[in-house]
């Protein structure tokens, strides 16, 4: 084989995703929904919707009161569906426009799971939404701790868009922009403002519901497109659009530690 054939196959190789077993030891108790989000089921808030309406059971028992906490080795059923902790998975997408940011959809639309739905054979899930027009780095896993706390506004997670808006704002409006404005919800501000040929770049730490976009209809226009660049330190780098690919160990273990968790041994 050629020297260029060889670099070729290399380079078409899909890298082997970086696994590790939540370390739970046999007798550590977790809460319930805990539980049923680090088995890859659901998020937290899903688990607690499920467990109020009485679809799960504990070791053959319906249990239906908050706060439940359970074991490694206890039977846990959701929907007649038995659980069992899975390793957990990292995955970083490159979401293209017109993807709906949830496991699945009633209208049968085009998800975001449709995209990586073969990657790993587990249940993975969004980290924070991004809509369904706007594009770009969007993280998903079954570390629901992780998940959690990337989306916890106490942790300040930075996000850095490209903006590109309907009418270009001017020096001025970008200059206020960066200094701050009063939105319905509280005040709101672009960090890092950059001009752009096609319109502007900023980022934010917060994950109030089309943030981005409602800044720009504070100055009378609107987003036409808006690409997610950045998140928690992560990049698009090398990865087309629609396409994903598994994190790196010392991705994974600096995300932890951005949120105070311990790292990850991916020797045990």
């Amino acid at each position: 084989m050629s020297q260029r054939r060889k670099k070729r196959s290399r380079r078409n190789k899909k890298e082997a995703p970086h696994e590790v077993d939540q370390n739970y030891g046999e007798e550590k108790k977790i809460r319930l929904n805990k539980y049923i989000a680090h088995c890859g089921f659901c998020s937290r808030r899903k688990a607690d919707d499920y467990i109020a309406a009485g679809k799960v059971e504990v070791n053959d028992e319906v249990v239906t009161q908050m706060g439940v906490k359970v074991q490694r080795t206890d039977k846990v059923v959701v929907e007649g569906q038995r659980l069992s902790l899975e390793k957990f998975v990292y995955l970083l997408l490159n979401k293209p426009k017109d993807t709906i940011t949830t496991t699945d959809d009633p209208r049968n639309r085009t998800t975001v799971m449709d995209k990586i739905e073969d990657a790993t054979g587990k249940r993975v899930y969004p980290v924070g939404r991004l809509d369904r027009h706007t594009m770009g780095l969007l993280l998903l896993t079954n570390d629901g701790d992780l998940a959690n706390r990337l989306m916890h506004p106490s942790y300040e997670v930075r996000k850095t868009y490209e903006v590109e808006t309907e009418r270009k704002l001017t020096g001025e409006e970008l200059q206020e922009l960066a200094g701050g404005i009063e939105l319905e919800d509280g005040p709101a501000q672009a960090h890092n403002l950059v001009t752009t040929p096609g319109g502007f770049m900023l980022s934010i730490f917060e994950g109030r519901n089309r943030l981005v976009r409602r800044m720009a209809e504070y100055f009378g226009t609107e987003v036409i497109r808006l690409k997610r660049v950045e998140y928690a330190g992560l990049t698009l780098e090398n990865v087309r659009m629609g396409r994903w690919r598994y994190l790196k160990k010392n991705e994974i273990n600096a995300l932890r530690k951005m949120v105070k968790l311990k790292p990850l041994d991916f020797d045990q």
